[in-house]
């Protein structure tokens, strides 16, 4: 027999267990595998957060940044544009997911599908193809392909977490390629 207090200690302890419980259960609309959001496809109408662009018009790898409480995500026609905003200091949403295509499987210039999570791909900085807003960081799901990438087109492969900043001023000149 239980005593008053044990009684509603576990009366507690399973009102605190449902109710986590449902909580869980109200994020769970449009989620993929792991319990991020699912990334969505690219169509004619989606145009760019920032400048208003339609993505579908432009080369280069694409960006899909998902926040919380927010049913469509911010396109970005840009990788620059997306760690533009990404690690700017104001940017106070909660990013729930942020996905970027991979490159070594996308068509470069009428990039579809192949997205990958932003945070865990390889970044090629500094090589010569152009993406919608000039120069541009190529996106990877593996430094292989990131490194024969670089070897073929130039520039530097780089880990999400080891961008700065500095590299991804949206001035009008991208890269610090003023002559755009």
């Amino acid at each position: 027999m239980c005593t008053h207090h044990a009684c509603l200690s576990r009366r507690r302890f399973l009102i605190a267990g449902a109710a986590a419980g449902l909580l869980a259960a109200c994020g769970s609309g449009n989620q993929g595998s792991g319990g991020t959001v699912a990334p969505i496809e690219i169509d004619r109408s989606s145009s760019c957060a920032l400048d208003g662009m339609l993505l579908a018009d432009y080369p280069g790898p694409k960006v899909q940044m998902h926040y919380a409480g927010v049913e469509r995500p911010d396109w970005f026609c840009d990788t620059i544009e997306m760690f533009n905003v990404y690690l700017n200091p104001e940017q106070a949403r909660l990013v729930t997911a942020l996905y970027v295509q991979d490159m070594a499987k996308a068509d470069w210039n009428a990039p579809q599908g192949h997205w990958i999570d932003a945070r865990t791909a390889f970044y090629v900085f500094g090589s010569k193809r152009l993406g919608a807003m000039g120069p541009t960081a190529a996106s990877f799901a593996n430094e292989a392909d990131a490194r024969a990438f670089a070897a073929e087109h130039g520039g530097q492969v780089l880990r999400f977490d080891e961008v700065k900043p500095e590299m991804a001023i949206l001035d009008g000149g991208a890269l610090h390629d003023q002559a755009m």
